[in-house]
């Protein structure tokens, strides 16, 4: 009798052990990703914020930093040239991929899809560097783009296609129409045919399922991916340096220019944060529309 009356004591608090092992189960799995992001990114952007809060000279805290960039007005036109450029950029991509992905998730037989995913994922194989190098031996005087066009007599002398922002968008599109394709893809394959179905019987055409049915079903990929686009293109320094040529500043070759040139850290620090404070920005933007797909 005393033990079965003791057994049943213990399984309570075997019962009240199990639950707090439960909760520090997800604590354990999570603690190296958190232990990651706290010493390679909260710990680096600390010290960028308090280097961007010194002098140059080594001096006490100040604002001249921060101050100099919205003073110089080189230093403004670099963030809108990023702007612009990230804006075009972005833009294109959503254009081309979203057809991209239609047809492939729409018209391409569903064995076939994953062959064609492969081959639209190829760019995503080379080097990043081999690839800005790559548009850029294309698009030289003597590239094959200007030799197509003076062979076949449309123009006389060959264009000024490398070392310019038309370069850059070229070279940028190539990339994120990629990535781009691949959200919208599967935002598309997540998508019940019976909308489609619904839709038609309550006598919409294929044009206005689409754009009052598929499309903002389909929205939170494109933004999703938009957003992806406008994140690594406004921070990216590689393409804009090979493709641009130095003819336009942009915000991460000043960032580069203050630190290759001048050694001025708190000033790279103080502009580095600026742009992710413009990043910072754009994310609310695409949020509230993926909260109202959501809701």
């Amino acid at each position: 009798m005393n033990s079965a009356t003791n057994s049943g004591r213990a399984l309570p608090r075997a019962g009240r052990a199990l639950p707090r092992a439960g909760r520090a189960l997800p604590w354990a799995l999570v603690t190296p990703a958190l232990g990651w992001t706290l010493l390679f990114f909260v710990l680096p952007f600390v010290a960028m914020g308090f280097s961007s809060l010194t002098a140059h000279d080594g001096g006490g805290f100040t604002l001249a930093n921060y101050g100099q960039f919205f003073t110089n007005p080189a230093y403004w036109q670099a963030m809108v040239n990023s702007l612009q450029v990230t804006v075009i950029v972005t833009v294109i991509s959503v254009l081309l991929a979203y057809p991209f992905a239609w047809i492939l998730a729409e018209q391409v037989p569903e064995r076939w899809q994953r062959l064609a995913l492969m081959l639209a994922v190829l760019p995503f194989w080379t080097s990043y560097v081999v690839r800005s190098y790559s548009w850029l031996l294309v698009l030289a005087q003597n590239g094959v783009i200007n030799r197509a066009l003076t062979g076949s007599g449309l123009f006389s002398e060959p264009l000024q296609l490398a070392n310019t922002r038309l370069a850059t968008v070229i070279g940028f599109v190539h990339f994120f129409v990629m990535l781009l394709t691949l959200t919208i893809f599967a935002n598309l394959k997540q998508l019940s045919p019976s909308y489609r179905k619904a839709a038609a019987d309550l006598g919409a055409g294929p044009v206005r399922t689409f754009l009052h049915v598929v499309l903002p079903l389909t929205f939170p990929g494109i933004m999703v991916g938009a957003f992806l686009t406008f994140v690594l293109c406004i921070g990216d320094y590689i393409t804009p340096q090979i493709l641009g040529g130095n003819n336009e500043l942009l915000m991460p070759q000043l960032v580069m220019m203050q630190i290759g040139r001048r050694g001025d850290f708190p000033l790279a620090s103080a502009l580095s944060i600026i742009l992710m404070a413009v990043v910072t920005i754009a994310y609310p933007a695409c949020a509230r529309w993926l909260k109202i797909e959501r809701a």
